[in-house]
């Protein structure tokens, strides 16, 4: 359930129990980790006065992860990109509507980017796994940079080519299929397992941030720079990305036999989806995520409820509104985020959060006034925040470093395509039954079957990690 763009999600494969498999009673013991300087090792423990903390400060975000300098560089290069992303986010399919006139022709723009990512994203799972990881972010964030230059260079031209804008997306969508596995491997390599949780909300919170901020920021820019300036802003802030990643320890496999010839091909994805068939909590935490996405992520419905059902408050407030309630709910939870991160019951947090996001867009679609719409949508983004950090400290703790890349590969492939089925189920939903019907149908559907999962395969709600 990650409405982000490369936030992580779970699902792993895992050896025998004593690297960290499900026990009889579904705990974990948890996988050696590295420690803040990349090395193998066990991660060092944090400092004595972040183990706990009193009063306002527990509902706060946790933010104990970030003394540690590894992942504070990390951490700081999303920062950067996450408002830069949306720029270009925003800039591509407006630039391809200037161009075409065409609603279509972004949708299909869209599409194009979709496969490279998923091929590319499997691909950079596997070669995640066998080569030093610093060495491919600085690869792939590179590779993202300069596309984003090439966008600016098409753009001040006025080559005013949509083959060119579609092949661009395609190759900008390849870097970061490759990326997004690395980084977020690396993850567990720089913080020990107990701060993973809290690592997922600080890195979530910064991505759903940009999703608000950026576009805002967009539509503030180009009536004053203009659209291509946008890309040359991104550009120069994955500058910044790519020097935070330099100055990050050296992350190479950590044993002999991540290396193997073959890792990085199709024998080495095979392998990773394998290890997800034969680990049911590692299958159950992909399927989770994606009863909630492609049952009830509503997104396609928003532009028929604004023109129809929120029409009075206005269609273009009313839209904006609806696109922007959920990410700024998932900053809210992420920014009080210390309430939960602490938590051991991963499994059990991943079921709540999932049946939570059914409960509010159900109730989402039984809201004729907008605001307690807008209300219903911003506490779906507080549990897709809630289940975003349990699955990604279930992926990235559960499993063992050789296959985190592939995990990760294979999460990436589920957020891309998880709310693009959605969106055509409920489009075709919506045009029978009507956009709030298929709303609250998608929404019940969510909690039936998550309910039905937890009762059925218990595997997941015994899920926990030791202290």
């Amino acid at each position: 359930m990650d409405t982000s763009k490369g936030s992580a999600d779970d699902g792993t494969g895992r050896r025998p129990e004593a690297e960290g498999v499900e026990g009889a009673a579904g705990t974990a013991r948890p996988a050696a980790t590295a420690d803040p300087t990349g090395t193998e090792g066990p991660a060092a423990p944090a400092p004595a006065h972040g183990g706990t903390r009193t009063g306002w400060r527990r509902w706060t975000m946790d933010t104990r992860p970030l003394r540690r300098p590894a992942y504070r560089r990390l951490w700081s290069s999303t920062v950067v990109t996450a408002v830069g992303s949306q720029l270009t986010a925003v800039a591509v399919p407006k630039q391809i509507y200037d161009i075409t006139g065409s609603s279509a022709w972004v949708g299909y723009a869209s599409f194009a980017g979709l496969l490279p990512l998923v091929v590319f994203a499997l691909w950079g799972g596997a070669v995640a796994d066998s080569v030093d990881r610093r060495k491919l972010l600085l690869v792939t964030n590179t590779g993202i940079a300069v596309t984003s230059l090439l966008f600016w260079v098409q753009a001040v031209t006025g080559l005013g080519s949509v083959a060119v804008l579609m092949v661009l997306l395609a190759v900008q969508q390849a870097f970061f299929g490759l990326n997004s596995p690395a980084r977020q491997a690396s993850i567990a390599r720089l913080v020990p397992e107990e701060e993973l949780a809290a690592a997922n909300a600080l890195g979530s919170t910064v991505m759903q941030t940009g999703l608000v901020a950026g576009p805002l920021l967009a539509g503030a820019l180009i009536p004053v720079v203009g659209l291509a300036e946008l890309y040359l802003i991104d550009a120069v802030a994955l500058c910044a990305t790519v020097w935070a990643v330099h100055r990050l320890p050296a992350l190479p496999p950590l044993t002999a036999a991540a290396t193997a010839a073959g890792r990085a091909g199709l024998r080495g994805i095979a392998e990773g989806f394998r290890h997800i068939s034969l680990h049911q909590v590692l299958l159950l935490s992909f399927l989770a995520d994606i009863i909630a996405m492609v049952l009830g992520m509503p997104r396609a419905l928003f532009p028929q409820l604004a023109s129809q059902t929120y029409a009075p408050y206005g269609e273009g407030l009313a839209l904006g509104l609806l696109f922007a309630a959920v990410p700024v709910g998932a900053v809210l939870g992420g920014l009080m985020s210390g309430t939960f991160s602490r938590v051991r019951r991963h499994g059990l947090m991943v079921i709540v959060a999932v049946i939570a996001w059914g409960v509010a867009v159900t109730g989402f679609g039984l809201s004729a006034n907008l605001w307690v719409a807008v209300a219903f949508l911003a506490a779906a983004g507080v549990a897709d925040m809630v289940s975003m950090v349990f699955r990604g400290a279930i992926l990235l703790s559960a499993v063992t470093d050789e296959l985190r890349g592939r995990m990760q590969g294979v999460f990436t492939v589920v957020v891309a395509g998880g709310p693009r089925l959605a969106d055509v189920l409920h489009g075709t939903a919506g045009s029978a039954l009507g956009a709030r019907t298929a709303v609250v149908g998608g929404g019940l559907l969510v909690v039936v079957s998550m309910l039905v999962l937890a009762v059925t395969m218990p595997a997941l709600r015994r899920y926990s990690v030791t202290a």
